[in-house]
């Protein structure tokens, strides 16, 4: 049988140090983590009350990772499927909070008009969905997107 190697006295602070360290990190890691919080959101209901067009502003905050978006989806008010995102926002963190919003405007019971402002990055816009034609307006910039007139990002 071979000799077993015993840890030195020595090496004993130095674990105690990584051990530390480890813990600490788990810590800071779960205190970074936070999630988001609502801060603003809408429903609209298309005039057959077919369809309904849901938002949602979410802030998200921690070491590193604040981040403000706002999503819109868009819904049969009947059955059980999920909800298809339609649009998506990436906001200024230090936004106003009257240019938050994004006004859902049906014009008809097939088309939705969706207006934002601000200084957003548009990340994702669908043209048309579950045949409904969806149109997007800047109006900080007075640019319309919509099926007939898309715009690539």
């Amino acid at each position: 049988m071979g000799l077993i190697n015993k840890p030195a006295a020595a090496d004993f602070p130095l674990l105690r140090k990584a051990a530390t360290f480890l813990l600490f990190c788990v810590v800071l890691s779960g205190c970074s983590c936070k999630s988001s919080e609502k801060i603003w959101s809408a429903e609209a209901r298309s005039p057959d009350g077919k369809m309904l067009a849901s938002a949602r502003t979410d802030a998200r905050s921690g070491f590193g990772t604040g981040y403000i978006g706002t999503v819109v989806h868009l819904n049969w008010t009947k059955g059980s499927q999920p909800p298809m995102e339609i649009l998506r926002l990436s906001d200024d963190y230090e936004m106003p909070s009257e240019e938050i919003s994004v006004e859902m405007k049906w014009l008809t019971p097939t088309h939705l008009e969706l207006t934002y402002k601000g200084h957003r990055t548009l990340i994702l816009q669908a043209a048309k969905c579950e045949g409904v034609d969806i149109s997007v307006r800047d109006l900080s910039t007075s640019t319309t997107n919509s099926s007939t007139q898309a715009k690539d990002h």
